[in-house]
């Protein structure tokens, strides 16, 4: 049972909409099924006599006598509207019952506390099998505002109860960082411009995306969007003459008099408020990419080595650090997305949505403390190629993060975005596999000599004795035999390296410790080619380069991600 509030000044427009055909004529009987009097809140769907004016002279009787004390001055804001919807497949609920809820809300949100005979006048009208509207005047009959703090997190409370008591669908509990979803008249205008998704939501997609990849400054964010189509406006601040706000518009989204529809950046999600993305650019140096890169798989392994550390920091108590970690997150699952040629792509996009509702929530984030992640991903905007078995074993560490952070969400309360990083944690399992399986397989192909295979079973005895058995008996250990060969070639000492990357993190929990081991040595950096850039940066030359593309034209010239006719 989902309550979406919010206020407005225009009582009989309202009237009219709750009582009309609706937008596509989808208001089958309108009617009351609770109010504040119910002898005294005339229904204009019920009875033949009753008009909008009069029901809603009746329930603006205390705005207006507070207008006439004011002077003629209407307080603000004063209409109070909350639709309230049930889950799909929930059993359909009487009058009687929605009359229930109605009285409970406005209970619970301090609108009409039960047994205040001064408390503000409210209908509830109903107009199909699965919602209402509450509507309500916030004036009281002794003149005073309700106390309406907080009254979408207390009519969500509510709903949990109301859920649990009716034997309705459980959702998730939200603490307000939720984004706002897109409104009934948004989705049928996507419905009858044949497209896929809102507006709001194509919008809210193309800032995350860009506030990702490697922009410096709001500036740069703002000229990347408009380079895929995206309208901006900026609101700027009469003093400092500084960017206070923006909004944006969709290309092709107009209203009825053909001007833009524009939503607000905290509109779009909380942390794409321009204050949010401020502090999500904390150090500009990222931006400033070396043209000349010694081994191009760096920003893959460097992202790698970055997520491995954020897994650390979600252990460890900080939970600010923690939430900027995850913030950071959410940016580095755009720009693997983005960087990935294979087939795979679509689930790992498909993650970085999910993931968006798991990256934020009341605790307020320390996003300089995740700097080096944030940093990293940023990184793979230029990256030239996607370096085969590097790219899942970062694709593999992503799995396991985005595991840590469904747990962190829930051990401190955060069920919607611990569902959230679940469902995340899908596409990514899904992702890895479609990936995994063929590189896995090719490695068992090639696997070494059996002398050699022998040698690796020895250190790995040796290095890792708690854990030999298991990693033996692991069918993964043929693939794993393969890339200590590898490693091996480019200058690991292969005994040496699986103490080091055995105690990375713990593999007593791990159902395949091979398959881990195998990922965490592909991640290592390759000796030679580190000593050779070291040579060659001694004498001044690069060894080889790679330049760069810039963001907006790296995401411009994909024209399904810029078209909202997907």
């Amino acid at each position: 049972m989902v309550p979406d509030v919010s206020t407005g000044s225009d009582s009989r427009g309202l009237i009219v909409y709750l009582f009309g055909p609706g937008r596509r004529d989808e208001h089958t009987d309108p009617h009351i099924v609770a109010a504040w009097d119910m002898a005294g809140a005339p229904d204009p769907g019920r009875d033949p006599a009753a008009t909008y004016t009069q029901l809603a002279k009746r329930l603006d009787h205390h705005v207006d006598l507070r207008t006439r004390e004011l002077g003629g001055k209407k307080p603000p804001q004063h209409v109070w509207h909350c639709p309230v919807r049930t889950a799909p497949g929930d059993r359909y609920l009487t009058d009687a019952e929605w009359a229930e809820v109605a009285r409970r809300i406005v209970h619970a949100t301090d609108i009409a506390p039960e047994g205040d005979e001064k408390a503000c006048r409210w209908i509830a009208v109903r107009h199909a099998d699965d919602h209402i509207h509450i509507m309500a005047t916030t004036v009281r009959a002794d003149g005073r505002r309700p106390r309406t703090h907080r009254d979408g997190q207390r009519a969500q409370a509510e709903c949990r109860k109301i859920e649990a008591e009716f034997g309705l669908r459980r959702l998730k509990s939200g603490d307000l960082t939720a984004p706002r979803t897109p409104t009934g008249a948004e989705c049928a205008k996507a419905e009858r411009q044949g497209q896929t998704v809102t507006a709001r939501h194509w919008l809210r997609e193309q800032a995350y995306a860009v506030a990702a990849a490697a922009v410096r400054t709001e500036a740069d964010y703002f000229t990347v969007l408009q380079s895929l189509g995206v309208k901006v406006k900026t609101r700027i601040g009469p003093e400092t003459g500084d960017v206070i706000g923006y909004s944006l518009a969709a290309p092709g989204d107009t209203n009825a008099a053909g001007e833009p529809v524009w939503y607000g950046g905290s509109k779009l999600a909380p942390d794409l408020s321009i204050n949010r993305l401020r502090e999500r650019l904390p150090d500009q140096k990222v931006a400033d990419h070396p043209r000349y890169m010694p081994d191009p798989a760096e920003p893959w392994r460097h992202t790698t080595t970055a997520i491995h550390a954020a897994h650390s920091v979600l252990d460890a108590g900080d939970d600010a650090a923690a939430q900027g970690h995850l913030a950071a997150f959410g940016d580095a699952l755009y720009n693997i997305a983005s960087a990935t040629t294979g087939p795979h792509r679509a689930e790992l996009r498909a993650a970085a949505m999910a993931f968006n509702r798991a990256r934020r929530s009341a605790t307020r984030a320390d996003h300089q403390a995740a700097t080096a992640l944030r940093k990293a991903a940023k990184e793979l905007v230029y990256a030239s190629s996607e370096p085969g078995g590097l790219a899942i074993a970062l694709l593999f560490a992503t799995v396991h993060l985005a595991r840590a952070a469904a747990k962190w969400h829930e051990q401190r309360g955060h069920e919607q975005q611990a569902a959230a990083a679940k469902e995340a944690l899908r596409h990514l399992q899904a992702g890895y596999q479609q990936a995994a399986t063929p590189v896995l397989a090719d490695l068992a192909r090639r696997a070494p000599q059996a002398a050699t295979a022998g040698r690796f079973e020895q250190d790995v005895r040796a290095a890792l004795p708690d854990h030999a058995d298991r990693i033996l008996a692991d069918p993964t250990w043929t693939a794993l035999t393969t890339t200590l060969a590898q490693a091996e070639t480019a200058g690991h000492n292969p005994r040496r390296l699986l103490a080091e990357v055995g105690t990375q993190r713990e593999l007593d929990s791990a159902e395949h410790p091979a398959e881990v081991l195998n990922w965490r040595v592909t991640a290592q950096p390759n000796r030679r080619t580190q000593a050779a850039s070291s040579r060659s940066t001694i004498s001044g030359t690069p060894s080889m380069s790679a330049t760069p593309h810039p963001p907006a034209t790296r995401m411009a010239t994909r024209p399904e991600e810029r078209s909202r006719h997907r």
